[in-house]
């Protein structure tokens, strides 16, 4: 009866410290799920979204496209691997693309928002908004080079210009900065 009480103390025990000790070395795995090592190719599949995120500014789907390409030929399991494992900020890498594609291509802000959800970019409506609403851009210069682009290289008149200008089949400035843009224009 001795050694059944003393061998029920200790499986309590155990039963009572296995948890804590488990809480204490895994702090990442509140759940205390089984956690298994990466495979090579989850690795690389990791790595290679983090350049994606960090020098492409690449969204979420974005990446996760990419790594299961014909170019990647990552599995959709060790995409979603570094989808799940990638530890960056999606608002501040789709702020930085509408960076590039302000100074890059000098959009309005309407179109960096369609570049950013458009079927390339593929930022969900929210992270795109997020870039536009901190995006310190001045809107009136972009539209300036861009109908300074207009009027070098394909000769448009200044009215062909601002209609371009605001078009919401072109460029989806506003009537004020296309109006700014083509009373800055050289003669």
């Amino acid at each position: 009866m001795k050694k059944k009480l003393l061998l029920l103390i200790g499986l309590i025990g155990i039963t009572l410290y296995l948890p804590a000790l488990a809480s204490q070395s895994g702090q990442d795995n509140p759940q205390n799920t089984i956690v298994y090592a990466a495979t090579r190719n989850e690795k690389n599949a990791l790595k290679s979204a983090k350049k994606y995120a960090k020098y492409m500014h690449l969204s979420k789907q974005a990446i996760y496209d990419q790594l299961t390409s014909d170019f990647d030929k990552f599995s959709p399991e060790e995409a979603q691997y570094a989808i799940d494992h990638l530890k960056v900020n999606f608002n501040k890498i789709a702020l930085k693309a509408a960076k590039s594609y302000s100074k890059t291509l000098h959009l309005s802000k309407q179109g960096i928002y369609d570049q950013l959800t458009s079927e390339f970019d593929k930022y969900p409506p929210e992270e795109a908004q997020y870039a536009i609403d901190h995006l310190k851009v001045n809107f009136n210069e972009n539209a300036l080079k861009a109908a300074k682009s207009y009027q070098k290289n394909m000769s448009m008149s200044t009215d062909a210009i601002k209609e371009q200008l605001i078009s919401p089949y072109g460029d989806k400035f506003t009537e004020e900065e296309a109006e700014y843009a083509t009373q800055h224009l050289e003669n």
